[in-house]
């Protein structure tokens, strides 16, 4: 591995878990009374919930496309955004994050292991560094959306 492909990974490891520039996904769910994991304040359309959920299942999608020739994508939008605004129990909540920190372990293992420029052979033009830049975004636009929620419901530290 070149010298340059070593030093692009530790970037996106970086990008991918957050702390440099932006706040991750764990310090941006952490401590959110579950009470308040429901509201849509200011009629806003999403709860935290529904965009955490949402963080994971995108996660989880473009993971197995990046893995497994067999996966199988959800339907969109439906397949992607729980319908209820309030997880069902507390347990619910706890396994949606821990799902999302060990698919982006996996994840990273795979950025580690693999050619990160090769085309995804059942893709259609995607490489693992695609896909890793595509999870760093999409996670960091949802990442704002709960801190706008959690400022607005008064449980954001600044």
């Amino acid at each position: 591995m070149s010298k340059g492909t070593e030093m692009l990974i530790v970037e996106l490891k970086k990008l991918l878990s957050g702390g440099a520039a932006h706040v991750g996904i764990k310090e941006a769910i952490t401590d959110i009374p579950f009470e308040l994991l429901g509201e849509q304040p200011h009629n806003l359309p999403y709860s935290i919930w529904q965009l955490t959920e949402h963080i994971r299942i995108t996660q989880w999608d473009m993971l197995e496309f990046s893995r497994n020739a067999a996966h199988q994508s959800p339907e969109w939008p439906e397949g992607y955004w729980p319908q209820d605004p309030t997880p069902k129990d507390k347990e619910t909540w706890e396994k949606t994050v821990e799902e999302i920190e060990n698919d982006l372990d996996t994840f990273i293992e795979l950025l580690e292991s693999e050619d990160l420029y090769e085309t995804i052979p059942h893709g259609t033009g995607q490489s693992i560094l695609r896909e890793a830049l595509q999870i760093a975004d999409h996670t960091a636009y949802h990442i704002a959306e709960i801190i706008i929620i959690r400022r607005l419901l008064g449980i954001w530290k600044s």
